[in-house]
This record gives structure tokens, sequence and C-alpha cells, in this order.
């Protein structure tokens, strides 16, 4: 990880400075709280998994207005000398609430929690968004690549094909967060002290004056590491063939085959990889890693699965880096209380849509994860305000908050409760340390674990309930009446 963080600051639409300068001439001291959430999971899956935190930390930590960045905002014409003056010594003073990185998450509950005056609150919404939006995308699509894999190496190598160096560098952590056992990346390895992998490219073998002493040269260069390319010119003709005549002669020279085998980037992976697999079992070597590449995903490695190749370890480049089937995230960020200065109250604010999906819960609001203790698998989320408490000895009934006839009675005893969102800042201070990705990774791999299968699986997957507290219900429905009634009486 980079010592010092870049300054972000200018990361932001226009319109949030533009709103804060508003804001510092009316109401500057108005504490609020926003939410950032998503509506609908990626790639049609039944979850999502959260990822960037750190990243907004860094971003939070590091956030102020250099004199470079105020002469040029006093270039636009649009920003007074007060307000500028202002930023000038502009510093996070707000709390910050999250669902910690490799969390599994669904649809409208809040994934990050700002309580903060409203022009800090404002200003990061931009920034905030960028980073949770990108890296829980490429977690969420590297999770359902993995879990394609069956429990084989993934590795991720996407780089020259992601969006710019950024894309490239914290796609590749959130992919390994998620599951992936390494990068191509080396400077996301040196970064976040995360394995990097690799073999070589055609353009080795064609360097040479044949494939076999390309593999040869290759093998004396990284015997304990030694994943030869096999389909510059015929796989099962001259590649596997050759492969296997530099194995035999490491064997001979008594060099211990450690980590060695073959990597196949085209053609027919199921067919030739049981062909290759016959040829280096009869051989000796059905130990050797079989590795793929070649546009794959998490469909096409199903596929393979299904048809038995005998595949073992997995190169997944551009489908992974660019979620190619699901190009952005889309996770928002919303107002959802405004505290009264006088009494200290959090009054709720609700946005209402002709579209029900786009209706926001409204107040200071918290998670509830409930577990079933039988199984230790993810019965539903709860969101609830966020001085509400669950008792797990007690029993409960939620329900589904849009089919409010949909309702699941929860027996006392028999489930255990989590709260999701934890406290990262307080006052401006950061309270929360980053796991490092390897840590991350372990955990996000338990969490994949509290899903039942029928929830993971691709195609029609179960959807997980996220449902509302009676209580916080309650407040929506009187909410929207009242703004209802008084669109009526303005008509």
């Amino acid at each position: 990880m980079r010592k010092e963080a870049d300054n972000l600051s200018l990361l932001t639409d226009l319109y949030e400075l533009t709103m804060m300068q508003g804001y510092y001439h009316n109401s500057a001291d108005q504490t609020v709280v926003f939410d950032m959430f998503y509506r609908t999971n990626p790639c049609g899956g039944a979850f999502a998994i959260s990822a960037g935190l750190e990243q907004v930390i860094e971003y939070i930590e590091n956030l102020h207005f250099s004199e470079k960045d105020i002469t040029y905002l006093r270039s636009l014409g649009i920003f007074d000398e007060e307000f500028l003056s202002y930023l000038a010594s502009f510093r996070f003073t707000g709390d910050i609430y999250a669902i910690p990185e490799g969390t599994v998450i669904f649809p409208h509950e809040p994934m990050i929690k700002v309580i903060a005056p409203i022009m800090e609150a404002q200003l990061v919404e931009t920034a905030i968004l960028n980073i949770m939006n990108h890296q829980s995308l490429i977690a969420t699509k590297a999770a359902r690549v993995c879990y394609a894999a069956k429990g084989d190496g993934v590795m991720e190598f996407g780089l020259r094909r992601a969006q710019g160096p950024d894309a490239g560098i914290y796609g590749a952590r959130a992919a390994v967060i998620a599951g992936c056992i390494g990068t191509s990346n080396v400077l996301t390895g040196q970064m976040f002290d995360i394995p990097v992998l690799g073999t070589h490219a055609h353009s080795w073998i064609m360097s040479f004056p044949d494939e076999y002493t390309a593999f040869k040269t290759y093998a004396h260069l990284y015997p304990d590491a030694c994943i030869l390319l096999v389909d510059t010119y015929d796989v099962l003709k001259s590649g596997v063939p050759n492969a296997i005549r530099v194995f035999e002669e490491m064997r001979q020279e008594g060099i211990t085959l450690k980590k060695y085998g073959i990597r196949i980037d085209s053609g027919d992976l199921a067919y030739l990889s049981k062909e290759a697999y016959k040829m280096l079992a009869a051989a000796g070597f059905d130990d050797a890693t079989i590795s793929a590449s070649s546009d794959l995903d998490e469909y096409l490695i199903s596929s393979l699965k299904a048809q038995d190749a005998k595949i073992n370890s997995w190169g997944v480049g551009t489908r992974l880096i660019t979620a190619d089937d699901n190009p952005a995230f889309g996770g928002v960020y919303k107002l959802a209380a405004v505290k009264d200065p006088t009494t200290g109250d959090f009054i709720p604010k609700i946005k209402l849509s002709e579209n029900p999906e786009k209706v926001t819960n409204p107040g200071n609001k918290t998670v509830f994860r409930i577990y079933s203790k039988a199984t230790g698998k993810i019965k539903a989320d709860l969101i609830c305000l966020a001085d509400e408490k669950l008792d797990p000895e007690e029993t409960m009934v939620i329900f589904d908050p849009v089919n409010t006839w949909k309702k699941t009675k929860v027996l006392g005893g028999t489930y255990e409760v989590r709260e999701l969102l934890i406290p990262i800042f307080k006052e401006g201070k950061c309270v929360y340390t980053s796991p490092s990705v390897k840590e991350l990774r372990a955990f996000c791999a338990r969490e994949q674990e509290t899903l039942w299968d029928e929830s993971r699986r691709f195609e029609n997957p179960h959807k997980v309930y996220v449902d509302l507290s009676q209580k916080l219900y309650d407040m929506k429905t009187m909410l929207m009446e009242e703004l209802s009634l008084k669109k009526l009486e303005e008509e």
C-alpha cells in the first residue's frame, strides 16, 4: 500500500462544490445523514460483495484543498472568496459507518452511512460512489468466477484490458478479496502484499528458433514455477510433447518439479485439456497443472466443468476486470435525515418516485443480519432505525416491505444477529483499522459460505430478503402518505 495516498479532493462533480457554496451561505451547520446503497444486484445475481472501504478511508483522511486547488477553483469564476477561504482550511469532521469489505451485501441496505455537516456530507458523495461502485462490482464478478471454478485457483490478469491504471490496480485488489489467488499486476502485488502470478507470452516462444528451446530455456530460468504455454503452434502435436520432453529432462537432471504444467490459451479448451491430460499422465506427469485462459468468465468455466475439462487452474482477464456483462454497479447516495438543532433528533427524509424501487428508506438507520443457528446461513437482513435493538431470544415476525403479506416467523433462540454497520470515523478521526487483503480474502470466503447454494447459482438465483423493521416501515408509510396528501393539496 502506498505510504501517502493521493489527494483526491477535486475528484468530485462540480455540483457538489456549487451546492457546498449554497449551504455555506445558508445552512452550514446543519447535520445530516446520507446513505450509500445500491438497488439491483450485479450480473443477474442474488448478492454483491462490498469492497473499496480502505480507499474511502484514505480519501477521507487526505481530504483537503491545496493552494493549487484553490487557485484552480478561483479561476472558474463561480466561487466567492469567503467560500474559498473556508475550503482552504477544510477538513472532514463527521462520522462514517460502513459494512466491512468482503461482506456479502444486498440491495437497499446502507453500505456506507455518513453523518456530518451537510457541506462535508455532500462533498464526499462522488468519490465514495466512484471508489465503492467500482471495487464492489469487480469483487462481485470475481466471487462468481471463483465459485464457478469450484475450488480451483483463479488468477486475475486483466491489467492490459482494464479501463486505466486505477481500474487495473484496485480491480485486482477487489478480485483477490473476493477469492482470486493472485494477480498478474505487479504494482497491486507491491501495494497490497498479495501474490503476483504469471508465465510467459507467445512472443517468448516465437523469439526462439523452436518451441522446445523456448521451453527448455524457461524451465532452467524458473524451475520452481514452470508453466509452459503450449498453443503457439499446435497444442497436441507440438506444445504438449515438447513440454513433456522438458519435464522429463528436468526430472533426469534431478530437478524437483514443484509447480509445473501447461497453459492453453485458445481452441476447444475441454477437448484439448482432456487430451493433454492423457498425454501428461501417460508420461508420469498426472499431477501437472493444466491452466486455461482465453476470455473466460463464470459461464464458460461452468460449461467447461460440466464437460469434465481437465483444467485445474484458471487465468481470467478481460471479462473479470471489466465485469463485461455489467459495466456499472449502480450505487447511489441519498439524504435520509436532517438533525433538529434544538432537540438533537433526526428528522427523517424520503425521496418519492414513480418507480417504487427508487423510493428511499428514511431516517438514521442500521442493518442487522439474521443467521440460522442450525445452519449458519443467512435467513434475512433487517434494516432498522439506529436506536432499535434485536434480542435473538425473542420471537419476531419479519415481512416483505413491498409485498407485506409475505411474512416469516423467526422463533426466539433459533437465530443469531450481527449488526453490519460499524464505526469507521468518529468526529473526523478514523477509529477503524483496515485488515490486509489476505485477511479480507479469508473473511470474504467465510461470508460467502453463509449464503445458500440456491442464492449462488447463476440462473434464477434465490433472492435473499431485505426487510424493514415495523418501526421503520411505519415511518416510511407515514412520510409517503404525508407527501402524497401535500401533493394533492397543491394541485
